[in-house]
């Protein structure tokens, strides 16, 4: 791990100014850290507002809200450079939106929707650097084996679901039950690593 990091901050020598991550997410943290970048963590304290009813434009709009809220802070708190990266991740399952489980009972039953079948997972990213935007949606499609009734209660029981879109985390216990990811895993974590690497050194690279 040491010499990953390493790796990261030798090759990003571009990211010569701090880059903000508006949420408090330990997954998108640990991606970033993955690939070189070590987050500043400012989570986002904005009243999330949604207009649309289609996944993909709902997460590219609530990770340009967090965005924004969290650089018009570090424009007051940060002085110099920076970048903000904003994100929001759902689960669409038979064109039913699955955010974060209310309870364990709605837990339980939005694993038993996607049991045995395959759903999607859009995860929406807003980067803020110098004035400039940027915001797109990564969609995965994630393909979960059948589950028996015991099963889903045991992994509900775990604790792993309540703070994840869709009552599952692809990266815990719940790898047991997937049969397959067409599409960016890191993006079903919660951040798709390689685009928002690629998008940010755009964005540095032509100020810079």
């Amino acid at each position: 791990m040491k010499e990953q990091n390493k790796c990261g901050s030798q090759i990003w020598k571009v990211f010569s100014f701090p880059v903000v991550l508006a949420s408090a997410s330990p997954r998108r943290r640990d991606i970033l850290n993955q690939i070189g970048i070590e987050p500043v963590i400012m989570p986002s304290q904005v009243e999330e507002h949604i207009t649309s009813s289609d996944p993909e434009q709902i997460v590219k709009e609530l990770s340009w809200q967090k965005a924004e809220d969290v650089y018009r802070r570090c424009q007051k708190e940060l002085g110099g450079r920076f970048a903000v990266i904003g994100a929001d991740t759902i689960v669409a399952a038979d064109g039913e939106i699955l955010g974060k489980p209310k309870d364990e009972e709605d837990a339980k039953r939005m694993i038993r929707l996607i049991s045995g079948r395959v759903h999607q997972v859009y995860t929406g990213v807003t980067i803020l650097y110098e004035g400039r935007t940027v915001t797109f949606a990564e969609k995965t499609d994630v393909s979960v084996a059948p589950m028996t009734e015991r099963e889903i209660e045991e992994y509900i029981s775990c604790g792993e679901s309540m703070d994840k879109a869709g009552a599952y985390g692809v990266q815990g216990v719940f790898a047991a039950f997937i049969e397959g990811v067409n599409g960016s895993y890191t993006s079903v974590v919660g951040l798709p690593a390689g685009r928002t690497y690629r998008k940010l050194r755009e964005l540095a690279e032509g100020i810079e």
